[in-house]
């Protein structure tokens, strides 16, 4: 695959492995049918890997809800940007991409955070109206003006992140173009449900391919507490079934993370191929560089 055609996720999720994907496309296998990924995320993954078709997963039902919402708008693109920016106008949010930003007092009086003060009204009622409607259009507004580009939900089902110092920009409208045109051309299968279930239900064959970016078990990202070691253990074990079955996977984990160490992913992997990986993680809760973290990418096959 050639670098410059990398596709980046509309969705910008947390964990997302765009920035990461030279290093795996490399790794990946050259002759895939079937590219199968039980933790989709945001996507970036089988947006960069050509395959002839595309079963993807996730446990999240709004992850994967906005995935089919977006995809349907895959041959009708001005419907959905002209939808996108009317409700940009309605919010009076800033949309760099038109050229709409805070004024210079408010970016001389905030250097760094300057849109999360201009957009915080906007978004408030954004956030309000989306409570009360559920309108996926709202809900990928959210993800765009939200804190970190995350979705989270209290435990009334009520959208609670805070707004976020970004805005519908450039990179939004390219990453949007590009994944309406990869879902116009392919086959995409999404689904919601545990990876476990998921998976059991797949029929595949040696020329399929299972990339997995599971929940980090030594990480604190929002999205990894519904992981636990019982959950890990189910999901080697389940790995070691497709490679006596001569099935290709490939994994990606992490071994260490400020301090602590991934016994149970490090000792499996000593039954496969590992590979380091060059990643800066950021986690939800703090979004610093973490220098001592070390990733890896195991798989079953040579390539």
């Amino acid at each position: 695959m050639n670098k410059k055609c990398s596709i980046r996720s509309p969705f910008f999720y947390v964990g997302d492995k765009y920035k990461l994907m030279p290093q795996l496309e490399k790794l990946y296998p050259r002759d895939i049918t079937t590219y199968v990924e039980p933790f989709v995320g945001g996507g970036s993954s089988f947006l960069n890997t050509n395959a002839k078709e595309y079963i993807v997963n996730d446990i999240s039902f709004y992850v994967i809800a906005l995935h089919e919402f977006i995809s349907n708008f895959s041959d009708k693109k001005l419907d959905l940007f002209n939808q996108l920016f009317d409700r940009i106008d309605y919010y009076k949010l800033s949309c760099s991409f038109k050229g709409i930003s805070a004024p210079d007092s408010l970016k001389q009086k905030y250097k760094k955070t300057y849109y999360s003060h201009y957009n915080k009204n906007g978004y408030s009622k954004l956030k309000k109206d989306f409570n009360r409607s559920k309108d996926y259009l709202l809900l990928y507004l959210l993800l765009i003006y939200g804190f970190n580009h995350m979705i989270r939900f209290n435990s009334h089902g009520e959208f609670n992140l805070p707004v976020g110092n970004v805005d519908f920009n450039k990179n939004v409208y390219n990453a949007l173009n590009n994944y309406l045109e990869f879902m116009s051309k392919n086959q995409v299968r999404f689904n919601n449900m545990d990876f476990k279930i998921f998976m059991e239900n797949l029929s595949l064959d040696k020329k399929s391919y299972v990339y997995l970016d599971p929940p980090y078990l030594i990480s604190g990202s929002e999205y990894n507490k519904i992981w636990n070691e019982k959950k890990e253990e189910e999901l080697y074990n389940y790995l070691d079934e497709l490679d006596k079955q001569g099935i290709r996977f490939g994994i990606t984990n992490l071994v260490n993370h400020k301090g602590q160490f991934n016994k149970l992913f490090f000792e499996w992997s000593k039954k496969y191929m590992a590979y380091p990986i060059q990643s800066n993680y950021i986690s939800f809760n703090d979004n610093t560089i973490k220098e001592n973290s070390k990733e890896i990418f195991v798989t079953n096959y040579g390539y």
